[in-house]
């Protein structure tokens, strides 16, 4: 953790200045001596709390008795010590019991959790579902739902999918009908009865919390009874699984909310996921079969109020990929250093009575531990981006705060996406640089890859990532925030070419841009969606490419302003590795979705 923790100090205090958030009103009381405590604090609890357990989480995965899910003591003690550090409302007014923590340093500390554990987590949906009902839901919902999930008695779910849906949200048939004549009368809010069937669950059932906080997507039948089609029915539901009155206590009444089974997954093995029943009968509530819900906002807008979670989850799973994708790293470096194989290429390797060299001095090591390393750290200082983004957006000036909007509206496809494909490439190659011991359980990186391989498929696919970039995020408001985007590459670019050992560097990164501009146009140049987004994964990884070579670009006049030393020269060598292995793969995409190539769509399946 230590190497984790000297490059967040860069990433945070030498490029991002993240102590100049002090001077904004909101976070007048912290200081850099503050938010070091904090990280402090969690780089102790993951070190004590989680990092011993990775393995035995692993292995002794959630089962469910016949009563309840059992889970391990060490995720009880976990979950337990991280609600207590505070960091569950960190981020929130003092009002709400929360430190007015900036999200930057929110989003750094929670990072030792996902080094040390990304199966135990760190609450990462409780905060979302308690965000979204700050936001959303009504003063009596935020006190007795939010604050709960904030001080760690309540946790929470988002439950969108269906076993015959998946990602189509449009095709989902859980159906919410009011409860009785009175069903607007309830204080906690309009009371409905749920029933259909939620899949792929995190935390749907376990005994870490009194209650569990399920937030909802169903459909409101219309006049004539039947569900409207499309996204346009969905509304969104509070459905707690066990019964609560006004003043947040529980009143010894089980919800009709069932565990139907537990899926057990390639990674993650730590956290229950579930497939929950709504409204079988299995808990009647009064007697009577239907979950009980309580409307979030208005009905038929629940995937609006939804999003705002979404796109926090997103760039959390982007989060726990950069951290896997680091866990990996450090092992593979550690072993690199320390695994004597081989002899040096020439002369001297030669002689067979000499003893073997390390393998971290074998040129192709070196290839691969640096890859990881522009990937790992490079995707680290994304997400740190977005986060600080996150903060300009709540406490900048108006125009900042709109700007910030709109950047993150274009960069969360790819905090999402680019790390949980290129960090899972990294832990790839951590496994590689181990050998035949990468694919044992006698090393731990054959579980950090099982672990990030989940992370390109959790909060919606490469397909629905990119789809939504290239189909809309680029798109939206006119192209202002793909514009927006393009003046701050060009801004870095202006400051990186005045810079002797960076200006071809400047000079590549402007030419990508080009590229990306021209094939974002000629995508498009048909106007049909068809002819657009055929080749919408290209795009999308073209585009992460071009993004991340800015920000390893931006990170390296910071490095380059630095005292010399190690951690300098390592930095500006991974942005090098970046630019000349990495950066040149974008004309390959780039031409598929330019010519807007129809071999993938056109194919028909007998083919296959």
């Amino acid at each position: 953790m230590a190497i984790l923790r000297s490059t967040l100090d860069f990433l945070l205090y030498d490029w991002l200045n993240a102590a100049s958030l002090n001077e904004r009103e909101r976070f007048a009381d912290h200081s850099r001596e503050t938010f070091d405590a904090v990280l402090d604090t969690c780089e102790r609890i993951a070190r004590e709390k989680y990092a011993p357990f990775n393995r035995l989480v692993d292995t002794q995965e959630p089962h469910f008795d016949g009563e309840k899910v059992i889970l391990p003591q060490a995720t009880l003690d976990a979950n337990r010590a991280y609600a207590e550090s505070g960091m569950l409302s960190a981020a929130q007014d003092y009002e709400e019991g929360g430190m007015q923590l900036p999200y930057t340093i929110e989003a750094a500390a929670n990072g030792f959790f996902g080094l040390a554990s990304v199966s135990i987590g760190s609450s990462l949906l409780t905060k979302g579902n308690a965000n979204l009902l700050l936001v959303h839901g009504t003063e009596t919902q935020k006190a007795v739902f939010a604050r709960n999930e904030f001080n760690g008695r309540f946790s929470g779910t988002m439950c969108l999918s269906e076993p015959q849906a998946g990602s189509s949200l449009s095709d989902i048939t859980t159906r919410a009908v009011p409860d009785g004549a009175d069903f607007e009368a309830d204080p906690l809010g309009a009371r409905y009865r749920l029933k259909g069937n939620k899949m792929w669950i995190s935390a749907g059932e376990h005994e870490l919390t009194e209650n569990i906080v399920h937030l909802v997507l169903a459909k409101v039948p219309g006049p004539d009874g039947k569900l409207i089609p499309g996204t346009r029915g969905i509304s969104l539901f509070i459905v707690p699984k066990k019964m609560v009155d006004a003043q947040g206590q529980l009143i010894g009444v089980r919800n009709d909310v069932a565990l139907a089974g537990l899926n057990h997954k390639l990674g993650w093995r730590g956290t229950t996921n579930t497939l929950l029943n709504f409204g079988e009968g299995k808990f009647p509530v009064n007697g009577e079969a239907g979950a009980v819900g309580y409307l979030v906002g208005r009905p038929h807008e629940g995937l609006r109020c939804m999003f705002h979670m979404m796109n926090e989850a997103r760039i959390g799973v982007g989060t726990a990929a950069v951290m896997l994708g680091l866990a990996g790293y450090y092992a593979s470096l550690d072993y690199a250093k320390n695994r004597p194989q081989g002899r040096p290429m020439g002369p001297a390797g030669k002689d067979p009575t000499q003893p073997p060299v390390r393998i971290i001095e074998h040129a192709d090591v070196k290839r691969m531990l640096l890859a990881q390393k522009s990937y790992g750290e490079g995707a680290l200082a994304l997400e740190l981006y977005c986060a600080r983004l996150v903060d300009e957006q709540h406490t900048g000036t108006p125009e900042g705060a709109d700007d910030a909007r709109l950047l993150l509206e274009v960069l969360t496809p790819i905090a999402k996406s680019w790390p949980s494909e290129w960090c899972l490439e990294a832990n790839s190659l951590a496994i590689q640089i181990h050998g035949g011991y990468g694919y044992t359980r006698d090393f731990p990186v054959e579980q950090y890859w099982r672990d990030n391989r989940l992370n390109m498929i959790h909060e919606g696919t490469h397909g629905i990532q990119a789809t939504d970039l290239l189909g809309r995020k680029v798109l939206m408001e006119n192209g202002k925030g793909l514009q927006l985007l393009a003046g701050r590459i060009n801004a870095t670019i202006e400051r990186a070419i005045q810079v002797p050992e960076l200006a071809a560097h400047a000079n590549a990164l402007g030419q990508a841009l080009a590229q990306v501009g021209a094939a974002t146009k000629a995508a498009w140049a048909t106007g049909e969606p068809t002819d657009a987004l055929a080749n919408a994964v290209p795009y999308m990884q073209a585009f992460g490419h071009t993004v991340l070579a800015w920000i390893w670009l931006d990170v390296a006049l910071a490095a380059h302003a630095a005292a010399d030393g190690a951690a300098r020269t390592g930095r500006l060598a991974a942005m090098r590795f970046f630019f000349h292995y990495e950066l040149p793969k974008i004309g390959a995409w780039l031409q598929v979705v330019s010519n807007r190539d129809q071999t993938c769509a056109a194919l028909p399946e007998e083919a296959f």
